[in-house]
């Protein structure tokens, strides 16, 4: 068994800051003591208007900022409560704000449909894994990966076939940022 995290990104465990609006996040970091640079505060735009995760690469192309600079906004931002990455399918991490509440998702391999969730609808799942072998599951940094219901019906094999390009913003089914249910198509849109 392996117990050496060195190889795999980890979350950090920051309690939430439950932000709805860009003024609350601004307000919010200010009070924390940070400085909200032309850079930040792009980031913090980009991902309010969002419709779900987007990679950091995808806010550089957006934003003609440099990666680095934003990887580094998107990474303080994580550490005080403001913004999870998750990793959906094949890719790079994706980053999107906890405002509303944690979220955990449900990936199509085969498609790349997104279904973002409520902890609590996920919650029979999580008791059994407890129950069956001790471990007290979250899906907010990793999903639940396996076959949508129309990719289920297309392909009854459950064979798996295409992922979203690297970078492509999603859009995610399911809460939207103010925490109630969405209406939003769950398939991955190419940025172009």
């Amino acid at each position: 068994m392996r117990q050496n995290s060195d190889a795999m990104t980890l979350a950090p465990d920051a309690p939430l800051l439950d932000c709805i609006t860009l003024a609350d996040a601004v307000a919010a970091l200010r009070e924390r003591g940070l400085r909200l640079s032309t850079p930040r505060r792009l980031v913090l735009e980009a991902l309010f208007a969002a419709d779900g995760p987007v990679s950091a690469e995808h806010l550089t192309r957006l934003l003609r900022l440099d990666l680095a600079s934003v990887y580094r906004n998107l990474e303080t931002l994580e550490r005080h409560g403001l913004v999870r990455h998750v990793h959906l399918g094949h890719g790079p991490g994706l980053y999107a704000l906890r405002g509303g509440g944690e979220r955990e998702y449900l990936y199509c391999e085969r498609c790349g449909a997104v279904r973002a969730l409520v902890p609590e609808e996920l919650d029979p799942v999580r008791e059994r894994v407890r129950e069956r072998f001790g471990y007290e599951a979250r899906f907010t940094h990793f999903p639940i990966v396996g076959t949508c219901p129309a990719c289920a019906i297309q392909h009854p094999s459950n064979a798996v076939s295409r992922h979203p390009t690297q970078g492509d913003p999603v859009s995610v089914v399911g809460v939207n940022p103010a925490g109630s249910p969405g209406a939003r198509r769950g398939r991955s849109r190419r940025s172009g």
